[in-house]
């Protein structure tokens, strides 16, 4: 796994964009990043093993490196399942179908290069978006989730990891101090921690929690959960 450095050196900071630098290091530079993204890549397979139905299809909609599906196919692969990841970074569908086709290979694998916002849904028991709707401009995120509970089997789930903001001010600086200081203590230092905020502040925008149940209630979810949390890190689970 190569370490991520991408920030180490004082550089003129530009957006944030998912090329063949950040593909290379995602793995450290997720897992370094994100409080929890391990336990939370470890439940998807818990999660699919019970909701997953046999014959039907799981997305995975902004793969990126693939890890959520390599971890439900890891639970469900007895149940002929077709396993779809969508990524629109080239650098990360080349990546993916790599990685998935030396830990899958008997997998009923497609991994596409695309836009989610035009990808068609379909026969699906199972959707991840996992730390991606946050990528996408607010306004076009219910349109996503509307499709997504289109596409989805009766009892079919959507699996939605995201970054959160909170509406109280000083619980939301706390969750930022603290999500800080799991970054320090993963090795980043002040300068790396302030130029990828400052890449990342025009490209990802997150949504409170509220935000997000609401959203999913106005998509047509009968009900959601909040399953995890870690700092201003959580997932939550929709039910159609």
């Amino acid at each position: 796994m190569k370490q991520d450095k991408l920030f180490a050196k004082d550089q003129q900071v530009v957006d944030f964009a998912f090329d063949d630098a950040v593909a290379d290091v995602f793995p450290d530079m997720i897992r370094r990043s994100v409080p929890g993204y391990d336990a939370i890549i470890s439940q998807l397979g818990v999660l699919a093993r019970h909701y997953a139905k046999p014959k039907t299809n799981l997305y995975d909609l902004g793969s990126s490196l693939g890890a959520a599906t390599l971890s439900m196919y890891r639970q469900t692969s007895e149940l002929n399942l077709k396993h779809i990841c969508i990524d629109n970074s080239p650098s990360m569908v080349k990546r993916c179908q790599s990685r998935l086709k030396r830990h899958m290979p008997d997998a009923n694998l497609e991994v596409l290069c695309e836009n989610i916002e035009e990808t068609t849904i379909t026969n699906a028991s199972i959707v991840v978006i996992n730390f991606t709707l946050q990528f996408l401009p607010p306004d076009s995120r219910l349109a996503l989730l509307k499709k997504v509970n289109q596409g989805l089997l009766t009892g079919g789930v959507l699996i939605l990891s995201e970054k959160l903001i909170f509406k109280n001010e000083v619980e939301n600086q706390l969750q930022i101090d603290w999500h800080l200081s799991s970054k320090r203590a993963n090795g980043y230092t002040d300068m790396e921690i302030s130029q990828k905020r400052a890449a990342l502040e025009n490209v990802l925008i997150p949504d409170t929690l509220e935000t997000h149940q609401q959203r999913l209630k106005d998509a047509g979810f009968k009900q959601s959960y909040q399953w995890f949390q870690s700092f201003n890190f959580a997932s939550l689970i929709a039910l159609k």
